[in-house]
């Protein structure tokens, strides 16, 4: 690996909340602070999607990030558009996994109706944990983690869920239903991370809702809400690092 670790992050491209009329797509909190740790630590930074071109940043976060003085998040904001304005397909990368030290998926609701049954995405996430990358996601963002099967054939249509018998975590349901989206998302991902990882995995949470939890099993990293966002990127900098 080259002195400077590469770390690929991917956004969704989907911008509508189900039939519900809103809008969605990615959280703002949770691509800025861990671009902020990302790049504290000289990592190279590529941002890719589905779509490729501009990514749908979901306006309630921009509205949180400033109802909350999130300075990081209102200074990203402010400076770095191009960076989701301007997004590499998806499915360059694709084959590529050689060259990065890990994939990092952010939340918002979006990648609940996209990154979870993108046949790229999943092909993206095979090579990365076949070649023993590190794989993060926080929130919504396992999302995109919850349907990729290891082995069998090319389109991952054989082989064993890869969260099976795994410790993760997630946006929970009680968050989702604070929210009043449980019935706007075409599944609820705590119920849906359950049932995959198993009796021999565990789904984990914080104490109370809206607190920081982040899960580190192995060279899978998740983290559960936007307040575990820093904590989690961080834990994603010690696994790379740590493996350097």
């Amino acid at each position: 690996m080259s002195d400077s670790p590469k770390i690929l992050i991917v956004l969704t491209s989907h911008d509508k909340l189900g039939d519900t009329g809103k809008p969605t797509g990615w959280y703002l909190s949770e691509l800025a602070h861990p671009y902020s740790v990302f790049a504290s630590h000289g990592f190279t930074i590529t941002l890719a999607s589905p779509a490729g071109g501009p990514a749908p940043l979901d306006p309630s976060s921009i509205e949180a990030a400033a109802a909350s003085s999130d300075a990081v998040s209102q200074s990203f904001l402010a400076e770095q558009r191009a960076l989701w304005e301007s997004t590499e397909p998806l499915a360059s990368f694709v084959g590529r996994a050689a060259e990065f030290a890990a994939v990092f998926f952010p939340g918002g609701h979006g990648p609940m109706f996209d990154l979870a049954t993108d046949p790229t995405s999943q092909a993206l996430v095979r090579e990365f944990a076949a070649a023993g990358k590190v794989l993060a996601a926080v929130c919504h963002g396992p999302a995109a983690l919850a349907n990729v099967r290891t082995g069998g054939d090319d389109a991952g249509q054989a082989g064993e869920f890869l969260l099976r018998g795994r410790r993760v975590t997630g946006f929970t349901n009680a968050e989702e239903a604070a929210v009043g989206l449980d019935r706007a998302v075409p599944f609820l991902l705590e119920d849906r991370l359950r049932e995959l990882v198993g009796s021999e995995g565990a789904f984990e949470k914080a104490d109370a809702d809206w607190g920081e939890k982040v899960v580190v099993d192995g060279k899978l990293i998740t983290g559960q809400n936007p307040a575990s966002a820093t904590a989690l990127a961080e834990a994603i900098v010690r696994a790379v690092l740590g493996s350097a």
